[in-house]
């Protein structure tokens, strides 16, 4: 048994089981809002469910490839990182993180939220479904909750956003200072942010919702999307969040959201070189980031001149070729992708743009991160690296190879990393998501439609 969000949970398979229930699965079209839902969705379906996806671009293929039903956007715009510079080329050219935020959140996601709604109204008419699972970012179907008869069940794929008094605002990447002092700060932060630099955003917010005659909600959009849901699952576990005066009582910490993979994984087929190192550093900056220069080439730089160390690259399909020519170095692993759960119990160091599956999986293998990121919430997970001590936040998404060496040097030259990290790695051991959640899916709908969200035990 483990205590686990306010009661026990015994981490064997539940003795409750939900009705079939049909559920659409809802998200953004990026990798980091759609991955972590997809081991989520098999094993619903698994369970009985008619289990659906609503979703747009390439990833309609990755939900047919996992067995479930595509629904493709019809009127939802697609909006990601592949397209997002084409499509708003202004973007590029608005200066400071809380800019291009309340750029984002009113282009990327608010905008979107009556063509969502539009989609989802013809989908349920011809599948009347009982329960949304969307990512944070999908914003209708909190609406949708307020139209039809349907449940909704929120899903954070990034640290928690929720405001707190104690917790400097979502987007600066700032660690919470302690005392009275410190707590007054991070007030007069969130204040600036919410009510001032974000306003704008709120604002549309509010008046998207009248357009379908809904009341407005009080407060931060980053709010709304949790406290609007009825229920809110959160990826991670709380050891890996900052100390909060209080959390909705809706949102439940699940442990890890890691994307869905077959049983059949391969072995890492260059252990046996890792072995004639001292230190072996893997570095990634993610699927999506095709700038090699800012992370991978600085940590390739940093080490072509020790051959004490061994430097493990992913590059995510970016000039992995061209990669390869300019650093022929021995002591260089250059590959388009390499399954994470072989190589990092190879690992020493792992470096990082701080994308939250991968920082949450290195803790799961007790592996210490060195953090380079800065958008698109990568600060605030780099930030609690930081804050926990599981490794190094170097607050930039563009570090300078001596940044890299020495930052490397301290996680390996500190036990107090190591230590930090396994503690946080036991903390991940106690949690079975898939379970978890679907507990609290059935607690949910076991209730009845409209109840009070703070009614879930």
């Amino acid at each position: 048994m483990a205590w686990v969000n306010g009661h026990f949970w015994a981490n064997n398979k539940s003795e409750q089981h939900m009705n079939p229930q049909r559920i659409l699965f809802a998200t953004m079209p990026f990798d980091g809002h759609f991955s972590p839902l997809t081991n989520l969705a098999v094993h619903l379906s698994q369970l009985g469910h008619d289990v659906r996806w609503f979703v747009g671009g390439h990833y309609g293929q990755k939900v047919t490839q996992l067995g479930l039903h595509h629904y493709p956007y019809v009127k939802t715009r697609t909006v990601n990182q592949e397209n997002l510079d084409q499509l708003f080329p202004e973007r590029a050219t608005i200066k400071g993180a809380i800019a291009r935020i309340r750029f984002d959140l009113g282009q990327i996601f608010l905008l979107r939220v009556p063509e969502q709604i539009d989609d989802l109204r013809a989908i349920y008419d011809e599948w009347p479904f009982d329960l949304i699972v969307q990512d944070l970012g999908f914003v209708g179907g909190t609406f949708l909750r307020e139209l039809l008869p349907v449940k909704v069940v929120g899903v954070g794929v990034v640290p928690l956003t929720e405001s707190d008094d104690w917790v400097p605002p979502t987007s600066l990447g700032m660690k919470p200072q302690s005392g009275r002092v410190g707590r007054l700060v991070s007030r007069l932060l969130n204040y600036l942010v919410q009510d001032v630099m974000l306003k704008p955003a709120n604002d549309l917010h509010n008046e998207l919702r009248a357009q379908y005659g809904l009341r407005p909600v009080p407060g931060f959009i980053f709010d709304a999307t949790v406290r609007q849901a009825d229920l809110y699952l959160q990826s991670g576990v709380p050891g890996f969040e900052f100390p909060r005066k209080r959390i909705s009582p809706n949102v439940r910490f699940i442990g890890p959201m890691l994307p869905y993979s077959r049983a059949n994984r391969q072995p890492f087929e260059q252990a046996i070189k890792t072995l004639a190192y001292k230190r072996v550093v893997l570095v990634t900056q993610g699927t999506v980031e095709r700038n090699v220069e800012k992370i991978i080439v600085p940590t390739l730089e940093a080490y072509k001149k020790d051959p004490d160390t061994l430097v493990i690259v992913t590059t995510g399909g970016s000039g992995t070729l061209a990669l390869r020519k300019r650093y022929p170095q021995a002591n260089f692993i250059i590959e388009d992708f390499i399954d994470f759960n072989a190589v990092m119990p190879y690992v020493s160091v792992y470096v990082t743009n701080g994308g939250y599956g991968g920082v949450m999986l290195a803790l799961q293998h007790k592996l210490p991160i060195v953090a380079a990121g800065v958008h698109e919430g990568k600060n605030e997970i780099a930030a609690r690296i930081g804050y926990c001590q599981v490794g190094v936040d170097l607050r930039t998404e563009t570090p300078t190879p001596d940044q890299i060496r020495r930052a490397v040097a301290t996680i390996l030259g500190d036990e107090t990393y190591r230590r930090q990290v396994r503690r946080l790695s036991d903390e991940f051991g106690r949690y079975n998501p898939n379970q978890l959640a679907e507990q609290y899916i059935n607690e949910l709908l076991a209730q009845s439609v409209g109840e009070p969200v703070a009614a879930l035990s």
